[in-house]
C-alpha cells in the first residue's frame, strides 16, 4: 500500500464499527494481552481490568490461519515470546502459532507476531498505521510507543498469553 493511499483513507474517515455485542474485553483473572478482531482492539489485562486499549491492524487475508501464506491472523489462545528488536517494526512479540495440537491437525505457519508500525511508516501515526489491514497475518499497533508500552507491561505484569478472538 502506498503512502497516498493510507493517507486517503485516513483522510477520508475510514472507520471500522465495532459490534454491540461484544463481550467484556477481559478475563476475570490473571493476565491476557486480548484481541478483538471484530473490534480491531488488542487489551492488555489484569484480573479482570483493561490497563489499556490499543486499535490495531490485522492481517490481508482476514481471520482464521490455517496455512503458511495466506495473510490470515490466527484465533485462539497462545503463548508470547519474549518482546525483540526488530528491523522491520521496530518491536516483535512472537506468537506461538501453530499449537502443538494444531500442527497435528495439519496447521502450518511462522512468524506471527504482534508488532509495531513498518519501517518508512511509523512517521505516519498510529490512526494512519491502523486504518486498514495490512499485515501478513500478524496484529499491528499504530505506533513505536505503543508497541513498547506493550512490551514494558508484558515485562512488568510476566504475562505470556495472548487470546485472539
Amino acid at each position: 500500500m502506498t503512502r497516498a493511499v493510507l493517507l486517503a483513507l485516513v483522510l477520508l474517515g475510514v472507520a471500522r464499527a465495532a459490534p454491540a455485542d461484544d463481550p467484556a474485553p477481559c478475563p476475570a483473572r490473571g493476565g491476557v494481552v486480548r484481541v478483538s478482531t471484530a473490534r480491531h482492539r488488542l487489551w492488555t489485562c489484569a484480573n479482570g481490568r483493561a490497563e489499556a486499549e490499543y486499535p490495531v491492524a490485522l492481517g490481508t487475508g482476514g481471520v482464521g490461519k490455517r496455512r503458511q501464506g495466506d495473510a490470515k491472523v490466527p484465533l485462539g489462545e497462545y503463548t508470547l515470546g519474549p518482546p525483540r528488536g526488530s528491523s522491520q517494526f521496530h518491536l516483535f512479540i512472537p506468537v506461538g502459532y501453530p499449537t502443538a495440537l494444531q500442527r497435528r491437525n495439519g496447521f502450518t505457519g511462522s512468524a506471527v507476531g504482534v508488532h509495531g508500525p513498518a519501517r518508512g511508516y511509523e512517521h505516519l501515526g498510529g490512526a494512519a498505521n491502523t486504518a486498514v489491514d495490512w499485515t501478513l497475518g500478524c496484529i499491528a499497533v499504530g505506533s513505536d510507543a505503543e508497541i513498547e508500552r506493550i512490551a514494558a507491561w508484558m515485562r512488568r505484569e510476566r504475562v505470556s498469553r495472548i487470546a485472539i478472538d
